[in-house]
């Protein structure tokens, strides 16, 4: 597992920081993408999303070109309309495509209020259209993924009380019934998560304290103590969080 934690005091400083290193990375896709390959990003809603969506927009302002590259997907999305105030969907395209003005070419969302199977089919569609593949397996990965983490550990819409096959399903993209409303959601598996090229987990809020403190744990048994065992043979995790732990 190779990890780095950036605790910061408040969760408006930790947004400000994540957004401005992420921006950065950014930068460096644009210096080196000498081959104009796309960058695949997919995003989380929860507590954090909506300052650091903000702080992405106003600080990437003067640099829209940074985004040309950049195709935007989903960790999870609830089953509800995308106009519907519980739409991860919503709260991005109101805090940051709007404000940067980001084609809907570049916009791949997950479309939770339609029919699952085919909602599932068009979202592996789109990032095996646009996702770099995995050596050897021919699987799309991600350039990045933004995750939130839930009182009890949970990433993207992964529970706890799921079972060990169920954790184990190799579907990229799947439907889950989870615990916390509204309760049906399409969410990545753990495979995709494990083989990003990076994953940044934002925490924040007091109540994230246990749940880090657990995932970090050798012993760990939380969602994204699963996540963090298995991400040894990719180059980095980071945790932001304004938790003290």
């Amino acid at each position: 597992m190779a990890l780095e934690l950036h605790t910061y005091p408040d969760d408006a400083t930790l947004a400000r920081q994540a957004a401005s290193r992420w921006l950065g990375d950014l930068r460096m896709h644009q210096k080196n993408n000498t081959a104009g390959s796309a960058y695949c990003v997919a995003l989380s809603g929860g507590r954090i999303a909506r300052n650091f969506f903000s702080e992405i927009a106003k600080q990437g302002a003067s640099e829209r070109a940074l985004f040309d590259p950049v195709h935007f997907f989903w960790a999870d999305e609830r089953c509800v309309p995308p106009t519907d105030p519980e739409s991860n969907y919503a709260i991005a395209k109101e805090l940051l495509f709007d404000p940067l003005k980001i084609p809907q070419a570049q916009i791949h969302r997950l479309r939770g209020e339609e029919n699952e199977t085919l909602a599932l089919h068009d979202a592996l569609e789109n990032i095996t259209k646009w996702g770099t593949p995995e050596k050897g397996g021919g699987e799309p990965i991600f350039d990045m993924i933004f995750l939130g983490l839930g009182e009890n550990g949970h990433v993207a819409s992964l529970f706890p009380e799921e079972s060990e096959a169920e954790m184990a399903d190799p579907a990229f993209y799947r439907a889950v019934t989870t615990t916390k409303p509204p309760p049906r959601r399409l969410t990545l598996g753990y495979g995709p998560i494990i083989n990003a090229l990076q994953v940044w987990v934002l925490v924040a809020g007091a109540g994230k304290q246990g749940a880090l403190k657990d995932s970090l744990a050798p012993s760990g048994k939380t969602p994204l103590a699963r996540v963090l065992k298995q991400r040894g043979k990719t180059e980095i995790t980071e945790i932001f969080s304004d938790v003290q732990i």
